[in-house]
Order: C-alpha cells, then structure tokens, then sequence
C-alpha cells in the first residue's frame, strides 16, 4: 500500500515589534497568530506539522537584555504542551521549536516533537549555534547534547535540525543513518547573510541522503534589533531535489504538500550512498584540536 504523506509549515511574521512590551505579551501575541494556521492545516488534512524557529516570539539574540531569558520555558512545557493539544484535534503530529530553559541558567535552542495524538515524544537541542553577523545566539544558549534523534509518529519517522545546523552536513547525515524519512529544518535566516544558500544545501542534504525535507523560515523586519530582513521563501523537497511547494518571501503562510514516502526507497536502490559510504576513512572528520573533548549526549 502506497505511503502517503501530507505534510505542512508555517512562516509568520511577528505581530508585536516593541521591545518596551512585556516579554509574556510578545509571546501571546505571537502564539495568537500562529493558532488559525494552525487549525487551518489540520483542517486541510496535514498530518505532520513544523512551525518556525522562535516560532513564539522575536528574534532576540542580538540583543544582551537579560530579561529576554523570561521568553524560555521547560520543554516539554505549556507552549509546547498547547500547540500539541490544537494538533491532537486533527489527529496531527507537530514539530514546537521554542527557546528551552532546562537547569537553572542553562538554555537550548529546542524543538519538541509530539505525535498525533498529542503524546510527546522528545527533543532536538539544536548542535551548532552561531555567533557572527548579528546572530548572537552562543551568548544565550549551550550547544545541544541529545545528538541527532529521529522520532517514530503515526505517519513517517521525523528528524530535526534547526537554522544554523544546516551549514553542517555531518549532522543531516547522522539522521538518515537513523532512519529518518523527513527532517524538518525550522529557522530564522535573513537576506543578505545566506539567502543564496537557502535552496542549494538543503535539497544537497535531501539527496545525498534519500529522505525528504520540510524547510521554514519567518518573514518580516524585526525591530528594534533589524538584524536583516527575514525572507520566508519555505519549501518541501523531495530525495531527488525537486520542490514540492514553495512558500513566498513576505507572506504568513501555510505552506502544505503531499510526499510520497515509497520514493525514498526507490532513490536509495539506484543511488547506494549508505551502502558506499566509507566510514573507516572519515577519522580525520572528527579529530578534534588538541585539548577538547567529545560531547556525550546526557539529557
């Protein structure tokens, strides 16, 4: 029986662009928007979701005003827990990427995975975090620990890699090789720093490793922190580099497409990339420089 899978994302720019407001009113406002789209894919029969990076609130990571702190939350938490329970109403699994506070003063840049029934399944702590050109992000959060998971829903087996980790073809690797059969790659990227990248290194990852991808990024001019203008232009691809459907570059929008899953078995039988590869060659790879250590997933 054929594996369909219909697939959606959200890009959505940010209502409330006034940092003299209260961090919580942000959010809501935010979140206030998000949930129309939210109930208008489920009820065009999405079955897996992804929302944007910070999808709750600004682009803040420009700036060093501690209070932003107050925008984080546990993960699994009460945003996370909410938007499952609006997905449950129409038997949707979601990807939720927030800003998580786990110990205390310890932040990651996380994505909560709930299946279609609203349980929760994990976490993604996003694994390469910049801090150039505006994007200030390593003076807020650790770099991730939980490695590449890959999470088991209803309809297809989801992997998760955030904004920045897709300059980083190790890990888009990693997750195929865990059997990831879509990987959602929720950002926040503007024009003029990597829009002339945004259509080539994500189809790259589709391909070279047999699985699809589902690619969003926010749209609008956020000030007061201006780091650039934020472009939409999200999109699904296919294992062989086609695109599925394509958001535009200034619009909120529901971006939504129909994947066939079996492809992703028919790409891996003509191109034997897994079954090529050539791991004993690759220690230089991940040598790392004198006096390091190797991070060992915890949490």
């Amino acid at each position: 029986m054929p594996r369909k899978l219909i697939g959606g994302l959200i890009q959505c720019g940010n209502p409330l662009n006034d940092e003299s407001q209260p961090v919580a009113k942000i959010k809501k406002a935010m979140l206030d928007k998000h949930v129309p789209l939210i109930e208008a894919a489920g009820k065009k029969g999405v079955q897996i979701l992804c929302l944007q990076e910070i999808f709750d609130g600004p682009y803040f990571c420009p700036s060093q005003d501690p209070r932003w702190y107050d925008a984080t939350e546990p993960v699994p938490g009460p945003t996370t827990d909410f938007v499952a329970r609006l997905a449950a109403k129409y038997q949707m699994a979601v990807v939720v990427p927030v800003y998580e506070r786990d110990l205390p003063g310890v932040y990651y840049n996380t994505a909560a995975v709930y299946d279609a029934d609203g349980t929760y399944l994990g976490k993604y702590r996003k694994n390469h975090i910049p801090h150039t050109s505006g994007f200030w992000e390593k003076y807020f959060f650790k770099p991730g620990n939980l490695g590449y998971p890959v999470f088991q829903t209803r309809y297809a087996k989801v992997g998760v890699y955030i904004c920045y980790d897709r300059h980083f073809p190790e890990g888009a690797r990693a997750l195929g090789l865990n059997g990831a059969e879509i990987v959602f790659n929720p950002s926040a990227t503007v024009a003029g720093l990597s829009q002339y990248l945004w259509k080539l290194e994500q189809p790259a990852h589709a391909v070279a490793n047999g699985y699809f991808m589902g690619c969003i990024n926010r749209v609008g001019t956020e000030a007061p922190w201006n780091v650039g203008k934020f472009y939409g232009s999200s999109y699904f691809v296919d294992p062989r580099g086609n695109f599925l459907a394509s958001g535009s570059e200034d619009e909120d929008e529901l971006i939504v497409a129909e994947m066939d899953l079996d492809m992703i078995e028919d790409v891996r039988r003509v191109w034997q990339f897994y079954r090529d590869r050539r791991p004993e060659t690759y220690d230089e790879l991940v040598d790392l420089a004198p006096g390091t250590t190797r991070a060992t997933p915890t949490r």
